[in-house]
This record gives C-alpha cells, structure tokens and sequence, in this order.
C-alpha cells in the first residue's frame, strides 16, 4: 500500500479529515458536523468519523476492502487526559482505518501548524480553551482543560455566557450600565432581558452562547467598559496559559514559538493579539507570538506525516496547498 495519512481534526462544532500521500499531496479532503466522543459517545462520535474518513477514501479513489491509509493521526477536543487518549486510541485503532494510531489533544495539531518542528507553545481558544508547551528535547506541559473544575476560564461559549450575565444584571439593577444589554436585545428581538431568561428557561429560545461572543467584542470595541473588562480578563489568561507553559519548561529565555488559534483569536484580529503579544515578550522577550489560520487538520496531517517518516519536501507540498494561510516567519527546509 502506498503511504497514506488519515488526519482527523475533531472539534466542538465541526470535523475536519484529510487524507494525504506520503509526498504531502491532498487526496482528499472533507468536513462533517461537531462530534465529540465524549460528549456525543464513543460509538455515535466514531460513526461519524467513519463516514467522514469513508467519504475522503471514495474522493481519493480507494477500493471499499482496502485499508483507508497507512497512519491515523486524530486530534480532538475532549482527548484532554491520558485515559481518554488512550480509550480513544483502542477505539479508532478497532475500525480498522489504518495499522497505525495516534490519537492526541487539538491543541498539539496547532503547535505543529505554526511550527516547523512541533516545539513551543500553544493556545488554543475557540469553543473553549487550552494550551499546550513542548520542549526541543520531547517535555510537554499540558492543562486538564475540564473547564471550572479544572481552574479554566474562557473560550467562545464562557464568553457569550458572560455577556448575557452581564446584560442581565444591568437590567436588574445588580450590574453596571452596560451596552451589552441593547445589543442583546436586539439580537433576541425583545424589549426586556429578562423575557429573554424566561423563554431560554423554558426551551422557547435555543441557548447558543458562542453567537453571543462575537457581540461581546463588538460592543467592547465601540468603548464600552463593561465588555472591555471580559476582553481584558480573557487576555490574561491566554498571557496566563502561554507563560505558565513557557516557565514548566525552562524556554522563557528562549526564541520559542507562541502559536495562538481557535476562532475566538482567528475573528477578533489584534484585539486580543497585540496585547497578548506585548505581556507574553515582558516576560519571554525573544519569544515570537503569532495568530495561525492554517486549518488545525493540517498540523494533524503534518503529526501523521511526521511519524511515517515523510521526507520535509512532503510538509512544503502540503503547506503549498494552503499558501494563504502559512505564516510568513515559519521556516521549513525542504531535502529529500
């Protein structure tokens, strides 16, 4: 069989897979809806991988009976621990995909997007968010990523679940002024906050508070206080979770990648970015802080390609195939 990668990106709200040659060629490529195992379950989220997988095997012209690629490289949201890496491995490594597995966190498919080598921090805020460090001599820093009970704050969910928290307590007398509340009501079409809490209580109104967060921004741009402190607050914490992850492993001195992404960071442009960049070189000054918008099932790809052994002419190729979104101080020698 000719080398193959599966890459599998699982998000929250959508699944990216990717099938590639070992020469870094796209075979195929294709996008299915949000189906984290852990929170749809194992069977429901691995059928939906499989269809996914199914479907870029039938785009690249594979027989039905014939193993789908030579390596399956998944990372997913919820693969937050060991165990669940582990029961996730056992699980795709049973479908039969591939003879090889490696199953691990999304946040280790952004490291390697922004990166020539997989070494340095990232972090990753979308739906929610997490961070991840790796050293040049193979140590990780990793966060539970559980949410509250694991001490996170933040990502797109946390942040529109803010904005009405905060619009509601303006309305009730509990808060301060704040222009959430307007563009709030707008957004829902009704006169008062609180209509607008009875009939999400009451399942009236589906309660979808990723697309509250990008109202949240917009409101904090044209000046209002309130909303600017929420920005400001999930400022510090991505600073929080870069830093933290840089002095674990000893890189604060270091000329180190700080590669930041999900769609909280890709839509808010420099709001988050310049001043994100501006805390983290106060405290690792040769570090360099970036915003990627590769697609995070191309750093899966590019894990997977990495562990068949695919010469670094294969990452230039498939980098090529997104040139649009390849960072401008990313370096990639090509041999072979």
């Amino acid at each position: 069989m000719t080398d193959r990668v599966l890459a599998i990106d699982g998000g929250n709200s959508k699944t990216a897979v990717l099938l590639v040659d070992a020469n870094g060629k796209v075979l195929a490529q294709v996008r299915g809806p949000g189906a984290p195992p852990q929170t749809v379950g194992m069977k429901r989220g691995l059928d939906v991988f499989e269809g996914l997988a199914r479907e870029a095997a039938a785009q690249a012209g594979l027989s039905p009976d014939e193993p789908i690629a030579t390596h399956t490289a998944a990372y997913l949201a919820g693969a937050d621990l060991p165990r669940e890496e582990e029961d996730l491995t056992r699980a795709i490594t049973e479908r039969g995909w591939s003879p090889s597995v490696v199953v691990g966190n999304d946040t280790f498919a952004l490291l390697r997007s922004g990166t020539a080598a997989g070494v340095g921090v990232a972090v990753v805020c979308g739906a929610g968010i997490n961070a991840v460090g790796v050293a040049a001599d193979g140590r990780t820093h990793r966060f539970p990523a559980l949410g509250p009970i694991s001490g996170d704050w933040g990502g797109g969910g946390h942040l529109g679940e803010q904005a009405l928290w905060l619009a509601v307590r303006a309305e009730d007398g509990r808060g301060r002024p704040t222009e959430l509340l307007p563009a709030l009501l707008q957004h829902y079409g009704e006169s008062s906050i609180l209509d607008v809490v009875e009939k999400l209580h009451f399942e009236e109104v589906r309660f979808d508070p990723h697309v509250l967060c990008p109202i949240l921004f917009e409101v904090a741009a044209a000046g209002d206080a309130v909303a600017q402190t929420v920005v400001d607050r999930l400022i510090e914490e991505i600073v929080l979770l870069s830093t933290v992850s840089l002095r674990k492993l000893d890189l604060v001195n270091d000329a180190v990648d700080v590669v930041l992404g999900g769609g909280v960071m890709t839509g808010t442009g420099d709001t988050v970015l310049v001043p994100v960049r501006e805390q983290v070189l106060r405290i690792a000054p040769a570090a360099r802080v970036r915003v990627v918008d590769l697609p995070p099932v191309v750093g899966a790809a590019l894990l997977g390609l990495d562990t068949i052994g695919a010469a670094p002419a294969a990452e230039l190729r498939l980098r090529s195939a997104y040139d649009d979104h390849v960072p401008t101080s990313l370096n990639v020698a090509a041999s072979g």
